[in-house]
């Protein structure tokens, strides 16, 4: 997790020295298309995967909802500090747990209720509604986190009738395509530096899905989750140290409190899950 911190921080901080030269769009367009030689090897599980209309509408609609939220990020890059894109990120996983009680049934407790409660307390810190200005990148970000969560949870529809290979590649190949339109509408020609920028972001992104995967598989989410907080502590310093941004305090507070809100609800699930598959102590004893 903290080389998935490293590399996340590594995407952030390259587009944000690119520094709005190209249309948000176009830049995502051009970051996901550069990626696809990655879904190269992921294209073996297509012919094992029954391909029926739901799925086709589940990844199909995932990629264009995700296409959105790319879009959103990028813009909110050009216009707000790191630190800011970054702590509100944390809203994500809070929107999917919202999102997991209408779409895939789970139920909401009352612990799980005041963790996101925390959460959105949390975001209101950062935002500061009255105190100072919403800007666009502001709301931007915002709609990216949302977007963002309802992909996952598309996502998890997804992966219930294919494997997850295929749900990665065929985002990869959709995203591009729903982000066509919008890229051509505002087109700027790429440098020869742009576009190896670009394919720089493709790989530090690809790398950091890979080793949040291995720590996945290494670790449960309750131990891994918190390290994701060295993001926000490496977006604040890079921001003030390269680019210039006044750290703020209040960013760091309500990031911290949406940060633990995620935590305490990944480490509350993993123990419900943990408790779901242990059989009772007679039938341990047999």
């Amino acid at each position: 997790m903290f080389a998935t911190g490293m590399a996340f921080v590594g995407v952030t901080v390259v587009i944000k020295f690119m520094d709005g030269r190209l249309p948000p769009y176009e830049t995502a367009f051009l970051r996901y298309l550069l990626g696809l030689v990655f879904v190269v090897p992921m294209l073996r599980s297509f012919t094992s995967t029954t391909w029926t209309p739901r799925l086709h509408l589940v990844l199909g609609a995932r990629g264009i909802v995700h296409a959105i939220g790319v879009g959103g990020w990028f813009y909110a890059m050009s216009r707000i500090p790191l630190a800011e894109v970054t702590a509100i990120g944390y809203l994500t996983p809070i929107f999917i747990s919202i999102g997991a009680v209408f779409v895939l049934g789970e139920k909401m407790a009352l612990r799980r209720t005041l963790a996101i409660v925390a959460a959105f307390v949390g975001s209101l810190i950062i935002l500061r509604p009255g105190l100072r200005e919403i800007t666009p990148g502001h709301l931007a970000m915002l709609a990216t986190a949302l977007t963002f969560g309802v992909s996952h949870l598309l996502a998890k529809l997804g992966v219930r009738d294919s494997s997850p290979g295929v749900v990665v590649a065929m985002l990869s190949i959709w995203v591009p395509i729903a982000l066509l339109p919008f890229a051509i509408a505002t087109w700027v020609s790429p440098s020869g530096a742009d576009l190896a920028l670009l394919f720089l972001v493709a790989c530090l992104a690809t790398a950091g899905h890979y080793t949040m995967m291995l720590a996945f598989a290494a670790a449960p989410v309750s131990v891994s989750q918190p390290v994701t907080f060295l993001q926000l502590v490496w977006a604040t310093l890079i921001g003030a140290l390269m680019f210039g941004e006044a750290i703020d305090i209040w960013v760091v507070a309500g990031g911290v409190l949406i940060l633990t809100s995620i935590t305490y609800i990944s480490w509350r699930e993993a123990v419900l899950k943990k408790r779901s598959i242990t059989p009772p102590a007679p039938a341990i004893d047999h």
